[in-house]
């Protein structure tokens, strides 16, 4: 059996739940989920499938009980290009939202989004999907 990992990109708009301004509790940054100018992963798209591709393992709880779909992973992109509030918004269980999460967690700083030439926080989702063949 080979076991393939398929990743999707960013819905940025995705999570009809979010508003388009938000903010955190204790914390008056705005947090966007729409910008002028999204935030980037350095080396674009084709360096986080790498990335993602290098760094994720398929569980093997997940092998086991042959659990496949998509983990959708929600995170705040900071001003700094720092990765916090890391958050399952949909995931599929058998491990593979942990290990989204796990991944997430390594992913090295982005270039941030930007709001009117401003560098602001900002809500960027990312899909990663799951499949056995």
């Amino acid at each position: 059996m080979t076991v393939i990992i398929f990743l999707a990109f960013s819905f940025y708009n995705y999570g009809q739940n979010i508003k388009n301004v938000d903010t955190v509790v204790g914390n008056n940054e705005p947090i966007f989920l729409q910008v002028e100018e999204p935030p980037i992963f350095p080396g674009g798209e084709s360096a986080l499938t790498k990335f993602l591709r290098e760094n994720i393992n398929y569980p093997k709880e997940a092998i086991k009980n042959k659990i496949s779909g998509t983990v959708y992973v929600q995170f705040i992109i900071e001003k700094d290009g720092s990765i916090s509030d890391i958050q399952v918004v949909r995931g599929i269980g058998g491990g593979c939202d942990e290990e989204a999460v796990r991944v997430i967690k390594l992913l090295p700083k982005w270039i941030p989004a930007k709001q009117n030439g401003v560098e602001v926080r900002a809500y960027y989702i990312l899909p990663i999907q799951f499949s056995l063949y």
